[in-house]
């Protein structure tokens, strides 16, 4: 395991007993749980970050829902565009 993989876990690890200062938990529950938890938070401020520039792009519309909720859909007026820029990165990823 790389130094940095290593750093990144113990992080997260960390993390989580910070958060539940009264959790103790197997290996297989560590992995399973809390990283489990610790990656799905890093997850989520990803997706916004990639839905806030996929909006400034205008490939995706969002909207406010009657749940007050903000709501993702595909541009269909972009379609075309979408689907050459998502071509050139699968070319350009050997795809």
């Amino acid at each position: 395991m790389c130094q940095t993989c290593e750093e990144q876990t113990s992080e997260e690890i960390l993390a989580y007993l910070v958060e539940h200062p009264e959790a103790q938990d197997t290996v297989e529950g560590i992995v399973e749980w809390w990283l489990l938890e610790q990656g799905l938070k890093r997850r989520a401020a990803a997706v916004k970050e990639a839905l806030a520039e996929l909006v400034a792009s205008r490939y995706v519309v969002e909207r406010q829902g009657r749940d007050e909720r903000t709501h993702y859909r595909v541009n269909r007026r972009k379609m075309k565009e979408i689907r050459y820029v998502l071509g050139r990165r699968a070319g350009e990823c050997g795809g």
